[in-house]
C-alpha cells in the first residue's frame, strides 16, 4: 500500500470518521497483518475495552432435508437419503434440556427448508421449548426460512413474525446472508431470499424490537470487493433500523468427509481455497473498521479453530460465541479439528489465556456475568498453561 493512503486511511480511524468503499478494498490490499490488526483493536477497545463475550447455548437443528442445493453447503439432504433426519418435537425438547444443569441461557435453531413439514410444527415446537426452558432465550431461524414459511403457509413475514414471537422467538439467527452480490450469489445459492427478502424480513423484526445478528460467509469465490459491499449494505441498513447486534464473518468450509455416506456435496471446493489464518484476521479486522455502527464482531470459533479464534481478539472481535455444544452444518462437512462443546470454564481460560477479561452475556448481550481480568504473564508462566491448537 502507498505510503500516503495509509497514513490517511490511519488518520481516519483514528478521527473516528467512517470508512468508504474504497477505503474497505484498500484495507484488504494491504498486506501488513500487524498494522490491519492496531487499527481494528484501537477501534474494538474504544467500544467494548477489553471485554470479550460469550454465552452458554445450544445449537439445535431440527432438520436436515432441505428443498435446496446450495453449492458450498454440506449440511443438505433429500427426503429418503440415508442420513436424512426430522426431530420430533419430544426429541427437540429432550436434546435441549440436556444442558439444563449447565445453566443454558440460549438455543440457536437453524434448520434446512424442509419440503413437506408443515408451518405449525415451527411455532409449536418453540412453544414446547419454551415451556420446557421458560428462562432459556430462542434464537432461531434465518431470514431464508421466514421466507420459506410465507411460501409454505401463504401467511405474511409480519404476520409469521408476529406468531414466533407470541411462541417465544426472542431472536432470529443470521444465517442466509452468505454473500449478497449477485455476481457471487447467484453461483452458490439455490433458494429464492437475496438481499432484497433477507434486508426486509430483518426489517420487520428490528421494528419488531427484536435484536437480530448479520452474518458473511466469505473465503470461497468472492473477491475482497463483494465483502465490502456485503458489509456496506448492512451497515446501511443497521442506520436505518439500530437491530444488528453483531456482524459474524463465517470461514467457507471444505466438505473433506462425510462421515455417513461418504458423498461430498460441496459443488465449488475443486475451484475454491479456504481462508487462511491470516486472511480470516484480516477479515475480521477489515469488517470491524468499516462496520462502525454495530456493537459486536463475532468469532465463530467452531469455524475457525481455538488458536484463530483467540489471535482474533485482537483484530476486533470481542465476541467468541458459546458453548455450542452440536454444530451439524460445518462439523458434518470438515475434520477441521474442533471440538463439538466448549464449556463455561473451557471459554473462561481460552479468554483468560489471550489476556482478556471474560463476559457472560444473554442472547440480547445483556450482562450475565463479569469475571475478573485475565491473570498477569508471570501469574500464567508460573505454573504450566493448556495449549488451544
Amino acid at each position: 500500500m502507498d505510503a500516503g493512503l495509509k497514513r490517511e486511511l490511519e488518520a481516519k480511524v483514528y478521527a473516528g470518521e467512517r470508512l468508504t468503499r474504497e477505503d474497505g478494498i484498500a484495507l484488504y490490499a494491504s498486506d501488513d497483518l500487524t498494522w490491519l490488526g492496531r487499527l481494528a483493536h484501537h477501534r474494538r477497545t474504544e467500544r467494548n475495552g477489553d471485554r470479550v463475550m460469550f454465552n452458554v447455548n445450544r445449537h439445535l437443528n431440527l432438520t436436515n432435508v432441505c428443498s435446496a442445493s446450495c453449492a458450498y453447503c454440506s449440511f443438505q439432504r433429500k427426503p429418503g437419503e440415508k442420513d436424512a433426519y426430522t426431530m420430533r418435537i419430544d426429541e427437540a425438547v429432550r436434546k435441549a434440556k440436556e444442558m439444563e444443569d449447565e445453566q443454558l441461557t440460549e438455543l440457536h435453531i437453524v434448520n434446512g427448508l424442509h419440503p413437506t413439514l408443515p408451518w405449525r410444527y415451527y411455532p409449536k415446537v418453540l412453544r414446547e421449548l419454551k415451556a420446557a426452558l421458560p428462562k432459556v432465550n430462542l434464537k432461531a431461524f434465518t431470514a431464508t426460512e421466514v421466507q420459506w414459511f410465507e411460501k409454505i403457509s401463504g401467511l405474511s413475514a409480519d404476520a409469521i413474525l408476529d406468531e414466533l414471537m407470541d411462541a417465544g422467538l426472542e431472536s432470529l439467527t443470521g444465517g442466509g446472508a452468505e454473500i449478497f452480490d449477485w455476481e457471487v450469489r447467484q453461483h452458490i445459492v439455490d433458494h429464492a431470499c437475496h438481499w432484497e427478502d433477507w434486508s426486509r424480513i430483518h426489517r420487520l423484526a428490528h421494528a419488531k424490537g427484536m435484536k437480530t445478528p448479520s452474518t458473511m460467509l466469505y473465503g470461497h469465490i468472492e473477491e475482497p470487493r463483494h465483502r465490502v459491499d456485503h458489509v456496506l449494505r448492512l451497515r446501511e441498513l443497521q442506520d436505518e433500523t439500530g437491530g444488528f447486534q453483531v456482524f459474524i464473518p463465517l470461514r467457507y468450509q471444505h466438505d473433506f468427509v462425510d462421515s455417513a455416506d461418504g458423498k461430498v456435496r460441496n459443488r465449488i471446493q475443486a475451484r475454491t481455497t479456504m481462508a487462511s489464518p491470516a486472511e480470516s484476521l484480516k477479515t475480521f479486522a477489515v469488517s470491524r473498521l468499516l462496520f462502525d455502527n454495530v456493537p459486536h464482531v463475532k468469532c465463530f470459533w467452531v469455524m475457525h479453530g481455538l488458536s484463530v479464534a483467540q489471535l482474533s481478539l485482537n483484530f476486533g472481535v470481542d465476541d467468541l460465541d458459546g458453548s455450542v455444544v452440536e454444530y451439524k452444518i460445518t462439523h458434518d462437512a470438515d475434520s477441521y479439528g474442533t471440538p463439538n462443546t466448549m464449556h463455561r470454564d473451557d471459554l473462561l481460560h481460552l479468554i483468560w489465556d489471550a489476556g482478556f477479561r471474560p463476559v457472560e452475556r444473554n442472547t440480547r448481550y445483556e450482562t450475565v456475568r463479569e469475571y475478573d481480568a485475565a491473570p498477569s504473564m508471570a501469574e500464567r508462566r508460573s505454573e504450566p498453561q493448556q495449549v488451544w491448537a
